[in-house]
C-alpha cells in the first residue's frame, strides 16, 4: 500500500479549498507552448531523496498560505498575456477541495495543467471526467519496478495505481506528458530504455529531467551530482 498523509488545512469538504503555499505569476517552461502561473499546493505522500520541493512535502504548516481571493486578483491583472495555470505541489491530487478550486478558476477562464506523481488515479479520473483538465504532467519516478520506484519515492507505493494513472492519461485524449528526474546513484541507462518502452509514444511525450543537487529532501543528495549534460543528452534521445 502506498504512503498516506493527509494535506495540512484541508477540511474534508469540496468547499475548502487547497492551501496555496505558493505563487510563481510567470513561467515560461512549466507547460509547454504556454505562458501560465504556477500554484503550489502543500502535503505530499512521498519522499523522494531528490526532491527539492521538500519544505511542501515535510512542513506545510509552516509556510504562510496565500489566500485564494488573492490569487484570483494576481491572476486577473495579468488575464492579457497568462495563457493558464499550472496546480503544483507538493501532490495536489490529496487536497479534497481541489476540484471546487479548479472549477472556480476555470469559471474565470483559465485552462488548467495539473502535476501529479500518479498515485490517486480515482481523483484523477473525476478531474478528467469533469473536464477540469487541459494538460497533465505526470512524474513517473523510474520504470515501473518495485523496488526501483520505492527507492525513488522514499517509501511503500502502490504501482498498480501508478499504471492506472498512466492509462487514464494515455486514453484521456488531452494534451500531456510524462516525466522522470533522474539521478546516477538512482537511475541506469537500462532503466531509462525500459521504461521508454513502457509508453506508446505516438500518444504520450517522454521527458527526462536531470537531477540538480541543490536543496534536497535527503540531504546526502545534496553531495551527489546529476548526469554529465553530454551524457544527459544522449539519455535524453532515447525516449524521445
Amino acid at each position: 500500500m502506498q504512503q498516506s498523509q493527509a494535506v495540512s488545512g484541508s477540511c474534508g469538504s469540496a468547499a475548502c479549498l487547497p492551501p496555496i503555499k505558493g505563487f510563481l505569476e510567470t513561467s515560461f517552461i512549466d507547460w509547454p507552448g504556454k505562458l501560465c502561473a504556477i500554484l503550489f499546493v502543500g502535503g505530499c505522500n512521498f519522499r523522494c531523496p531528490f526532491c527539492h520541493n521538500h519544505p511542501l512535502v515535510l512542513a506545510p504548516e509552516g509556510m504562510e498560505t496565500i489566500a485564494f481571493e488573492e490569487i484570483m486578483s494576481r491572476l486577473a491583472a495579468r488575464k492579457n498575456w497568462l495563457a493558464g495555470v499550472c496546480i503544483s505541489g507538493g501532490e495536489p491530487t490529496l487536497s479534497p477541495g481541489l476540484p471546487a478550486m479548479i472549477t472556480r478558476l476555470k469559471a474565470e477562464g483559465w485552462a488548467i495543467k495539473l502535476d501529479t506523481n500518479g498515485s490517486r488515479p480515482a481523483v484523477l479520473a473525476q478531474l478528467l471526467a469533469d473536464n477540469l483538465l487541459d494538460m497533465v504532467a505526470m512524474d513517473v519516478k523510474t520504470v515501473l519496478v518495485q523496488e526501483k520506484y520505492e527507492r525513488c519515492t522514499g517509501g511503500p507505493v502502490d504501482l498498480g495505481e501508478i499504471q492506472k494513472s498512466i492509462d487514464l492519461l494515455r486514453q484521456s485524449g488531452i494534451p500531456h506528458e510524462f516525466r522522470m528526474t533522474i539521478t546516477p546513484s538512482l537511475h541506469t541507462e537500462e532503466d531509462i530504455v525500459a521504461w521508454g518502452k513502457q509508453f506508446d509514444r505516438s500518444c504520450s511525450r517522454l521527458t527526462l529531467q536531470n537531477f540538480n543537487p541543490r536543496t534536497t529532501l535527503d540531504a546526502l543528495f545534496e553531495k551527489k551530482q546529476g548526469f554529465a549534460p553530454e551524457i544527459f543528452s544522449r539519455l535524453s534521445a532515447l525516449v524521445a
